[in-house]
């Protein structure tokens, strides 16, 4: 199947009016190419070009830093899951993935050692960033910003199309939220197996990924993957499964994996999951009959286990399945 399959979508005329006609138009695009593909292209986001070459650069000058300066940013570090984790280190369906990658989110605070909160509230802290590289850390952040806009500005189109008001998921996203991004390598040469990352859907409400130049992302429609190649300009934007929960099935979290490449040089992307807050829950809405019609009700993942409506529950668990090592130094009173 031919990467057409994946539809191109401007956000440009939502941004700029969102009562106009074009505005409806793309209202009625990307509520369906979330129902039918779960994936597509996003261009006319607005987010600085100039900006993302600087992430692009940052993150190529930190992966090139010699493994010993990387490693001193381990993840293990880090109850919140921010920091560095080497070749293998993080696992998909229990096989180890064949890339590298430096997690980071909005600069939080640590919850004080022994706190009686849930465990999830863990998950926030502060980011590991590489002292030789002073801009790397300002550069992601405002990247983060940036995005922020853009994921709110998604979320309101798809809840016009789904015929709630515009704000209807802005609470959990407004004022406080807990984004998390990657800067992810997949190398060549994997001794093992094509596993970049195994295949998978994302747990939370939004994801998407800037890709550079290297190809390797397929998303699995029917009973074929596609590879979705880089399209100068453009996110690649998928569902994750709260939205799936939320809409009953209408809209699709969609299977995907990454392959490692085969060529000459490595793939570098930067990954970001649109979170919500962790303590924001999303029950099932009422959709209008034109759509309640055709859902797909499915409240588990790829495992077999509950898709939970408390974000943080949700997020927490795919995590300790994800890094075992982090799971067993931070959260041993969850996974013991």
């Amino acid at each position: 199947m031919p990467d057409r399959a994946i539809p191109m979508l401007d956000i440009a005329p939502f941004l700029q009016d969102p009562d106009s006609a074009a505005a409806g138009r793309f209202v009625d695009e990307l509520r369906d190419a979330c129902h039918d593909v779960g994936f597509a292209h996003l261009v006319g986001h607005g987010v600085p070009p100039e900006l993302e070459a600087r992430l692009i650069a940052q993150s190529e000058a930190f992966l090139a830093l010699p493994l010993p300066e990387r490693e001193a940013l381990a993840l293990t570090n880090s109850a919140a899951f921010r920091g560095y984790t080497r070749l293998g280190d993080e696992r998909t369906q229990g096989t180890a993935d064949w890339r590298d990658q430096l997690d980071f989110g909005p600069e939080q605070t640590a919850p004080p050692p022994g706190h009686d909160g849930p465990a999830w509230l863990r998950l926030r802290g502060p980011n590991q960033w590489p002292a030789s590289l002073p801009e790397l850390g300002p550069t992601a952040l405002a990247w983060l910003d940036a995005m922020h806009t853009v994921g709110v500005e998604v979320l309101r189109a798809l809840a016009r199309g789904l015929g709630q008001t515009a704000d209807a998921f802005d609470h959990a996203f407004i004022p406080t939220h807990d984004l998390h991004a990657k800067i992810i390598r997949y190398p060549t040469g994997n001794p093992d197996s094509d596993q970049g990352v195994g295949l998978h859907h994302d747990s939370g409400v939004l994801t998407f990924i800037l890709q550079h130049e290297v190809a390797g992302l397929e998303v699995q429609l029917g009973d074929e993957m596609v590879l979705v190649e880089p399209q100068p300009g453009a996110y690649v934007m998928n569902l994750g499964a709260m939205m799936q929960t939320a809409t009953s099935g209408y809209l699709r979290a969609t299977p995907h994996r990454v392959v490692s490449p085969t060529g000459e040089r490595d793939r570098l992307s930067v990954a970001l999951f649109f979170n919500p807050a962790f303590e924001s829950t999303f029950e099932p809405i009422e959709l209008p009959a034109e759509l309640a019609g055709r859902t797909r009700p499915d409240t588990v993942d790829l495992k077999g286990e509950p898709i939970h409506t408390l974000f943080g529950e949700n997020n927490l668990k795919v995590r300790l399945r994800s890094h075992p090592d982090v799971a067993a130094r931070h959260y041993p009173d969850v996974v013991g």
